[in-house]
């Protein structure tokens, strides 16, 4: 065959690609596995997942919300959070995973807290509700406070959304692997069909040989024909 013939396009059809597909699908899965596989341990390696946790304080009468905010993440009520759980880090930094906020315009202080350990982050939200009332009535003799909703232990993390490339490295091997069957089978020159031929040949078949089996001799099998003695049977 002529580099010519042999470099003419094939006719793509639905047959023939879930055909293409079915012969190499081994390929398939493994390219996808790999892929798979691959995107969820980078995902779990780089992306360190965090748990949030918040307990509520309710105010009883007027004060000015903005100091009580203040004070609440004052280094003297975290120092006594830090100290109590033994916590190894500075105040300032503990700081930084408290959120402080009033409810709707209410009397109700939300602390929330973010830390990697779930149960962690209850344990500062609550401790730290705990010490900011002991340390308002010291300071300011303020004490109409009440913690009405202590923090309980949330095991969802709130960053899970972002530990995805698992499920993208499955995306990609698929089709990276549809994609590199597809390429295989471009470079595969075997003639399969009666349309290979005709492509190849630019010449129509006009007859085709059956495949023989075992199976198909012996329900078909040639019988000798018997000739009168002196006969062969060709004509004169």
């Amino acid at each position: 065959m002529s580099n010519t013939k042999k470099g003419i396009a094939k006719e793509i059809n639905l047959k023939e690609i879930f055909s293409v597909i079915k012969k190499r699908l081994w390929i398939i899965a493994i390219i996808t596995a790999f892929a798979s596989i691959a995107g969820y341990l980078y995902g779990e390696k780089d992306i360190t997942l965090l748990y949030q946790s918040s307990a509520r304080i309710i105010i009883g009468k007027e004060a000015d919300m903005n100091t009580l905010q203040v004070i609440l993440k004052d280094p003297v009520v975290l120092e006594k959070v830090v100290e109590k759980l033994d916590l190894n880090r500075s105040p300032e930094s503990l700081a930084n995973q408290i959120n402080v906020g009033i409810l709707d315009d209410s009397k109700v202080v939300n602390i929330s807290v973010i830390d990697t350990d779930p149960n962690r982050a209850a344990e500062i939200a609550n401790t730290t509700a705990e010490e900011f009332k002991t340390e308002i009535t010291r300071l300011l003799d303020f004490s109409d406070m009440e913690i009405f909703s202590p923090a309980k232990i949330n095991s969802t993390p709130i960053n899970e959304e972002k530990s995805k490339s698992g499920i993208i490295g499955l995306v990609f091997g698929l089709f990276a692997g549809i994609g590199f069957v597809f390429f295989l089978d471009s470079l595969d020159d075997t003639v399969r069909s009666q349309k290979d031929v005709e492509d190849y040949l630019g010449l129509p078949v006009v007859g085709r040989i059956s495949k023989m089996t075992k199976k198909n001799i012996k329900k078909q099998s040639i019988h000798p024909i018997d000739f009168p003695r002196g006969d062969s049977g060709v004509p004169k």
